[in-house]
């Protein structure tokens, strides 16, 4: 078993605090700390790239930049690094996005993973011009991806949905190879929709008997359908040479919170239409009291961000230990992130993946040994 270790391009900005925003929410002041440029993202992929990881993640909506143009314009600058990129289906044509994606393989070797993000809040889609709610954008989603996968097959596709209708649609080229589809949502009919199309289930980073739960669940929809699923998580990492560097790095973390932030984040946040939203909100009740709820898991990163709201916090052995706990369960694919984006990537590329490598869990996507990548600064 090898396992897939994906990192995050921070298109909201990144800082040495934590920076806000997702599921509705604002952008918080830190996020101007280091802006989102090509530059600075760049020097991240390259990082990343680096040090191992198969791609990254770049994030979607109105609190951030665009991704399929940040993500086009940073592979320009990175050799190997995939990028995942998330897309809304409601915001363009089922075809155009077959198509872009058939584009972009082509001009990057194949290097386009695609992140399915059926919603977000019902305010911020209206900012849109998507009027839909929550169930019926699934339903949407599910005749988009339809579209898409059999324009990718190589046919011509006529359809007249609930939602979407294409007539006589086809493209000049498909990709080589087609781009994976990854896809989460914790509600009844995201599960239906993730088992008929999702080449990989996301899911947030909850403690691993909930993510054992969702593993079950998914993976019987898929059964149905005649389909098997891979199953990915996103977590947040703070990893470093000891456990209590590790946890006083989460404190001063939690210490730059200020109150009256994490008081309108939380209202905002409890305002989310999403079952993984509000998941995620239960981890930690808008407390800053108990927030390790599971060995190494910290849920402090909740209070200020929406979306993926976890972080693995310990020593590189004991972080290496709660990757090896998830992998048990089904989970292949880590989608990781840190503050500072930059600096964090180096901590767990140097710190846990050698240890996963010397246990013949995790390989070098480009065949280099573990631990002998050159830093160009000093990270510690």
């Amino acid at each position: 078993m090898s396992l897939t270790f994906h990192w995050f391009l921070p298109t909201n900005g990144d800082s040495r605090h934590v920076v806000g925003g997702g599921h509705g929410t604002s952008v918080t002041a830190s996020g101007r700390d280091r802006p989102p440029t090509v530059a600075y993202l760049s020097q991240i992929a390259r990082a990343a790239e680096d040090l191992g990881f198969e791609g990254a993640l770049t994030p979607t909506g109105a609190w951030c930049e665009d991704a399929w143009l940040t993500t086009a314009m940073v592979s320009q600058h990175t050799e190997r690094l995939k990028f995942l990129v998330a897309f809304r289906p409601g915001f363009l044509s089922p075809t155009l996005a077959a198509q872009m994606a058939s584009t972009f393989q082509r001009q990057t070797g194949g290097r386009v993973l695609l992140n399915v993000v059926t919603g977000g809040e019902s305010h911020e889609q209206r900012a849109y011009g998507d009027f839909l709610d929550k169930d019926d954008r699934y339903r949407r989603t599910g005749e988009f991806l339809q579209v898409v996968r059999e324009l990718w097959a190589g046919g011509t596709v006529d359809l007249k949905g609930e939602h979407l209708a294409v007539e006589d649609a086809r493209l000049a080229r498909v990709p080589d190879p087609v781009p994976a589809v990854y896809f989460g949502g914790s509600s009844p009919i995201a599960g239906e929709i993730a088992a008929r199309h999702a080449d990989v289930y996301l899911t947030w980073g909850e403690p691993p008997a909930q993510v054992a739960e969702k593993i079950a669940w998914v993976r019987e929809l898929a059964a149905r359908e005649g389909r098997t699923v891979r199953f990915g998580i996103r977590l947040h990492v703070i990893t470093r040479d000891t456990a209590a560097a590790a946890w006083a790095e989460a404190d001063r973390l939690l210490d730059g919170f200020d109150p009256a932030t994490v008081r309108s984040v939380q209202e905002g946040l409890a305002r989310s239409e999403s079952e993984g939203q509000h998941r995620m909100l239960a981890l930690h009740g808008g407390s800053r009291d108990g927030l390790e709820i599971h060995p190494n898991l910290w849920a402090g990163i909740g209070l200020v961000r929406g979306g993926a709201g976890t972080a693995l916090v310990g020593s590189h052995a004991e972080v290496a230990d709660r990757v090896k706990e998830y992998a048990a369960l089904g989970i292949d694919e880590f989608v990781l992130s840190g503050y500072p984006h930059l600096e964090e990537a180096y901590w767990f590329g140097e710190g846990v993946l050698p240890l996963l490598a010397g246990e013949g869990l995790w390989k070098h996507p480009a065949g280099k040994t573990a631990g002998t990548v050159q830093v160009p600064f000093a990270a510690r």
